[in-house]
């Protein structure tokens, strides 16, 4: 346990200090390209700033134990949204809330609440759920959610739609070798089996590191921004629902996501975060183990999603998924997007609601095969 906690106290030290900013000019390129954007001290003041995360009611919210004799055991806190027969759990990446999924909360859970029950959680390690000092990986973080499957009853074959992004896909991944029969869709955002390109992905974490350095905090949600979305849809009018009034721009209400969530306490923690980055920085799934995969859920119900300007896992990461797991010739869903970056549920919110949809219905039909 102490060479652990000498890990996390040094991790970030290391990976700030020893790693080149290898994105810089593309870091350059995408601030001129998006132009003005409020700093953090603007957004701070903003009169939408306080309303940045929605009050979206929830039909069920609470924290349980998982993990016993797997290193803890410790809570997971979740949310319910929705009464509908069709079950979606949406699992977040690194460093990110449940909250981070208000958008499809709001569209599924609550637009069609009658037609979509929505599971959203915190990770181990963020949030309002407990941050254990261990060494994460995803297949343990997997196993938190087949535990918490469990207990909100979702148990049935074929019942279960797994959305997972960035590291949340990992996860999913992982889902999908430890409870195959349960999952009707398996949805892989923006994700990979392994890290092929070590350095950029390295120096892009660095970047998320660095947003909770007081200091560099302007410069690093400028970086972030690069790294998670295409400059076009920054430099967009705010097109998110406002309660007083809307930010500048899209950019600007990412930044105030991002600044409230950092500036919640105890929420967002660099243990945490650090912890979490070991399970991403190491997930690797062979691909024979992809095939695996593909083989137990069904080519059918899988899904493989991917912007073609993802700066933070490169598109390459998508392409070597879709290809492992079998391809689109194999029956394989293809997703591949053109124009976006890193979080297409932000970027295309309203086709990512459509492809989702259709990814339900059409796997729904498959029966229980």
């Amino acid at each position: 346990m102490e060479s652990l906690q000498r890990y996390v106290q040094q991790a970030s030290g290391q990976l700030q200090s020893y790693l080149p900013d290898l994105d810089q000019e593309h870091h350059r390129q995408v601030s001129e390209q998006i132009g003005k954007q409020l700093s953090a001290e603007e957004v701070l003041q903003h009169p939408e700033y306080t309303h940045v995360n929605w009050d979206l009611k929830y039909d069920k919210r609470e924290s349980i134990n998982v993990a016993a004799g797997r290193g803890g055991p410790f809570q997971i806190t979740y949310e319910l949204h929705g009464r509908g027969p069709r079950k979606i759990v949406w699992i977040m990446g690194l460093g990110g809330y449940m909250t981070t999924w208000q958008r499809q909360t709001k569209d599924f859970g609550h637009t069609e609440a009658d037609k979509y029950s929505s599971l959203v959680f915190d990770n181990r390690g963020m949030g309002a759920s407990d941050k254990p000092l261990l060494r994460y990986t995803t297949s343990e973080m997997a196993k938190d959610v087949v535990e918490l499957l469990d207990h909100v009853g979702w148990t049935e074959p074929r019942s279960v739609h797994v959305v997972g992004i960035s590291m949340g896909g990992m996860i999913a991944q992982e889902l999908g070798l430890l409870i195959p029969d349960r999952i009707c869709s398996l949805n892989l955002i923006s994700t990979a089996p392994r890290i092929v390109r070590t350095l950029p992905y390295l120096e892009n974490l660095r970047n998320r590191i660095n947003l909770m350095v007081p200091k560099a905090l302007n410069t690093q949600l400028s970086k972030v921004k690069a790294d998670c979305y295409s400059a076009e849809w920054l430099a967009k009018p705010d097109e998110t629902e406002y309660t007083v009034e809307p930010f500048p721009t899209n950019g600007d209400r990412f930044a105030a996501g991002e600044l409230s969530k950092r500036l919640s306490p105890g929420t967002f923690t660099r243990q945490g975060f650090l912890c979490q980055l070991y399970a991403a920085g190491f997930h690797h799934k062979s691909a024979a183990q992809l095939k695996q995969l593909a083989d137990r859920v069904g080519r059918e119900r899988i899904m493989v999603l991917h912007g073609r300007l993802d700066h933070m896992i490169d598109f390459v990461h998508g392409e070597m998924l879709l290809k492992e797991l079998g391809g689109e010739e194999s029956g394989i869903t293809k997703s591949f997007h053109g124009g976006i970056g890193h979080i297409a549920p932000f970027e295309i919110r309203h086709e990512f609601k459509r492809i989702i949809a259709d990814r339900v219905e059409k796997t729904e039909q498959i029966g229980n095969a």
